[in-house]
């Protein structure tokens, strides 16, 4: 084997290793050779692409997603049959640059029901050999999307929820947060106005969920994952009270995902009185989570796991609920 090292190194711009919409990409193709070597063409593909899978009991699919795909030949292949480039003994960089496209596009993310990729590939092409092929991963975090309509409207809902068993009256509730959207590292922050005309005493809840949301050819899968839930103190019965909680958005959780067509990442806060005997659906206000691209997880969160089709995760057209997400004290520690 006179290739003894072929690979990619690409030169990080931030202490988060991360790269944004029109940032350039530089680096340089390695090559090692054990002794002359000649070579026919040396290619690097830059691209960004996303895929998500689906079984039900009947059929099996998956739905595919290109985002883009920049081909840059670094030592063009020779036009006349059997040219080539000789390199000598050693290790040998080729150079590379190129810019991400300023088009909107998901950042990079893995979960069960979907994978966002943005990675290098290099080919390496030689007479009467087997194409070799090397690739890695790099980290896209997409701009944050402030053209959201109603981004940094106060959201509001209401709810009015009737005692009908060991009890009687109704209950009021009103809940306002300040806006929509919300960067990594923010706090949101939640009023609830509760009115209880009931005879019984109740006791304000609040939860944050991430749902992860795929779907693609008729079909569609729900995951839904509680990150947080809070009680505040009883409201007695006829009585009224004002509720308030803070909730800091932790930086390990990913941006909201609403630019994908085969797969949405959302969030959602809800707020609800538990009522003995009594089944209160609360408020639902959508909340959005905002990339900060100054502070970002580490790469290895976002660096997916290479797997075969017989071990990637099935998913129907019904909802699935799997086990928690890590606490919320792990994701935001004090």
């Amino acid at each position: 084997m006179t290739i003894t090292n072929f690979s990619i190194e690409y030169d990080a711009i931030s202490r988060q290793n991360g790269f944004t919409n029109g940032d350039a990409v530089r680096g340089r193709i390695i090559v090692e050779a054990s002794k002359e070597t000649r070579i026919k063409s040396l290619t690097l593909i830059a691209k960004g692409k996303g895929e998500a899978h689906s079984t039900d009991e009947d059929s099996s699919f998956s739905v595919y997603e290109k985002y883009y795909t920049i081909r840059q030949h670094i030592l063009e292949e020779a036009r006349q049959e059997g040219e080539t480039k000789v390199i000598a003994q050693g290790r040998h960089a080729f150079p590379f640059s190129f810019k991400i496209p300023e088009r909107e596009m998901p950042s990079s993310f893995k979960c069960t029901l979907c994978k966002i990729v943005h990675k290098l590939k290099a080919e390496l092409k030689q007479s009467m050999k087997l194409l070799k092929k090397t690739e890695t991963y790099f980290k896209f975090v997409s701009k944050p999307a402030m053209a959201i309509p109603g981004i940094m409207v106060p959201q509001h809902g209401c709810k009015n929820t009737s005692v009908k068993f060991f009890g009687s009256g109704t209950v009021t509730m009103d809940v306002y947060t300040d806006r929509l959207g919300y960067k990594q590292g923010e706090t949101l922050r939640v009023r609830a106005e509760i009115l209880n005309h009931s005879t019984r005493s109740v006791t304000p809840v609040v939860k944050f969920y991430l749902k992860e949301n795929s779907f693609g050819n008729g079909l569609q899968s729900l995951v839904v994952k509680k990150i947080l839930q809070m009680e505040a103190p009883a409201v007695a019965s006829t009585s009224k009270k004002t509720v308030m909680k803070e909730i800091p958005i932790p930086r390990r959780l990913p941006p909201s995902m609403l630019n994908c067509s085969i797969f949405r990442l959302e969030y959602e806060l809800k707020v609800h009185v538990d009522i003995k005997y009594t089944v209160d659906e609360g408020v639902t206000i959508p909340v959005v989570v905002l990339p900060d691209v100054r502070h970002q997880p580490s790469p290895a969160a976002f660096e997916p796991e290479t797997s075969d089709i017989a071990d990637r995760p099935t998913w129907s057209n019904t909802a699935q609920h799997l086990d928690a997400p890590p606490s919320y004290e792990t994701l935001y520690p004090s």
